[in-house]
């Protein structure tokens, strides 16, 4: 290959004899790629901000945080985009994915579909995307035609955009509003972006997902204060949050949480000594659903 070649696609000649090498050495260079890859995501952290705050904001209105991509990216953005509703609380609706061969493939992985940018039109239009939403579109080569074609009839129906490669000048990066380029270079297998690429990828959406949910006012300090507390580890995590939060101990946290039947954010509230859950919500809502400002207004009241 040559330089002209996108860089997630050049043979790395530091790499030359790898299938000859101890496992060790195998095992180090591979991590070192992956190390590399993590790293290329901290030039990226002005515009994942710049991403988060738009995507915050029309969640915040009302519209969808949706996921576009396919290959090795498609698994890595359902992957995000299903722990968002349990982690943060934020309703399984407002979180799609649009995904080359749907979700058939987590069981049928081929890389036919990526070719295919009228269904990719098809499977937006279908999904009524439009000025409310936002979208994610990832690709690693940011060539991938599904990939493109998607974002680019997203962008034409009015919805926010962006467009996260690992290749600069990419294609898709054309017309979004938000470019994230991912520098995280030469696969130690060349083209390989379930790797490297994927890694940063990986990353970013983490971090760019992590970001929207403090705007919308679901974190307080380091703690998911929005977490869906639908098992028994997670409901003892939501225990002991509302404990921390909330400054009470775990057992008056439980009572809270068992009266607003288990959702944490207005629990938090009656421990702070908010009178019942219909006054814990109506706080929230004055308050845009952040606990912080609630919790301060409580203490304004002077109820405890």
């Amino acid at each position: 290959m040559t330089n002209a070649s996108p860089s997630t696609e050049i043979a790395d000649p530091r790499y030359r004899g790898l299938d000859t090498w101890k496992d060790e050495d195998v095992l180090a260079a591979l991590q070192g790629g992956h190390a590399r890859a993590v790293a290329s995501v901290e030039a990226a952290i002005p515009m994942l901000a710049k991403a988060a705050r738009l995507a915050a904001e029309k969640l915040a209105d009302g519209g969808r945080l949706i996921y576009v991509a396919s290959g090795s990216p498609a698994l890595i953005a359902l992957g995000d985009a299903l722990e968002i509703p349990q982690t943060y609380g934020v309703a399984d609706d407002r979180i799609v994915t649009i995904l080359a061969g749907g979700l058939d493939l987590v069981h049928n992985f081929s890389g036919l579909q990526e070719d295919d940018p009228e269904q990719a039109r098809i499977d937006v239009a279908r999904f009524g995307v439009g000025p409310q939403d936002c979208v994610v579109a990832v690709s690693a080569s940011g060539s991938t035609p599904y990939t493109v074609e998607g974002l680019r009839a997203a962008i034409a129906g009015g919805a926010a955009s962006i467009a996260i490669a690992s290749n600069p000048n990419a294609p898709l990066f054309e017309g979004a509003d938000v470019a994230i380029h991912l520098d995280s270079g030469p696969e130690v297998i060349a083209g390989s972006t379930r790797m490297g690429a994927g890694t940063a990828q990986k990353a970013a959406l983490n971090m760019l997902s992590t970001l929207i949910a403090i705007h919308l006012g679901h974190v307080y300090d380091g703690l998911m204060v929005n977490v869906r507390a639908d098992n028994g580890k997670l409901r003892a995590r939501a225990a002991r949050i509302i404990a921390n939060v909330a400054g009470v101990d775990e057992a008056s946290a439980r009572v809270a949480l068992e009266a607003t039947n288990g959702e944490v954010k207005p629990a938090i509230l009656i421990a702070a000594g908010a009178e019942n859950p219909a006054a814990a919500n109506e706080l929230l809502n004055e308050n845009n659903g952040n606990v912080r400002t609630a919790l301060a207004a409580i203490a304004r009241s002077g109820v405890r």
